[in-house]
């Protein structure tokens, strides 16, 4: 039997709002709710045992209220995904704004973004139920608006830092392959019996080659593609 969620903890009160009517401030606060029961469950019991009768248990609703939000469980798992995508783009945004120099800039990225894939809600709804549950081209199209596009400004950072001058296909075609290789970083971490272990690793790894980078920049020498603003 799944355990109870802990209701109390889960059920938002949301404050008045100047022009929004009592309903839709309770509407809105009927749907956080589902959400917020949603991420629970899916997180602690998978997205397969987690039941529609238990989220609208946890969140204190009726499954009309349920189904006037969402169209059924997979919709509601989007939505949660959605959410959980967003809150880690904005974790690794918080950590790549507060950095000016480029290496550091782009570390700081990483280590971010190693420290959201260790998270227990990211492991479960990401990386081991998304493609699964969303399917393989809505779980890529998801990523790519969230996670590619913080490659992307790692990219562009470590770039701006040698004398190269890359048209925007040359920026993106770096910002792919290094994508993909954080894709399989953060799977590897997520994966491991030693998600910590596997991260420092990952980080070891992923370290030399922006080593390899500035080495680079520092001696002027140009990139394959790369225009000599000479």
């Amino acid at each position: 039997m799944p355990p109870k969620p802990r209701v109390s903890k889960l059920v938002p009160k949301v404050p008045g709002v100047t022009g929004t009517s009592r309903r839709q401030q309770y509407s809105a606060s009927t749907k956080k709710a589902l959400v917020d029961v949603a991420e629970e469950l899916f997180t602690d019991l998978g997205y397969a045992a987690a039941s529609l009768d238990s989220i609208v248990a946890g969140a204190q609703v009726t499954k009309g209220a349920l189904y006037h939000h969402f169209s059924g469980k997979q919709a509601l798992f989007e939505a949660v995904f959605e959410r959980v995508e967003t809150d880690s783009s904005r974790a690794i945004q918080k950590a790549l704004r507060s950095k000016k120099d480029p290496w550091e800039k782009a570390l700081a990225g990483l280590q971010a973004f190693l420290a959201v894939v260790q998270e227990p809600r990211y492991r479960r709804i990401v990386i081991q139920e998304g493609p699964s549950v969303l399917g393989y081209e809505r779980y890529r199209e998801q990523e790519e608006r969230s996670t590619f596009a913080n490659v992307l400004d790692i990219v562009r950072a470590v770039l701006s830092a040698g004398t190269w001058e890359l048209d925007e296909d040359m920026l993106q075609t770096f910002a792919r392959i290094f994508f993909g290789a954080m894709s399989s970083a953060g799977e590897s971490v997520s994966s491991s019996e030693d998600p910590i272990a596997a991260a420092e690793r990952v980080q070891t790894a992923i370290g030399f080659i922006l080593q390899g980078f500035q080495a680079l920049a520092d001696a002027g020498v140009p990139l394959p593609g790369a225009t000599d603003p000479a």
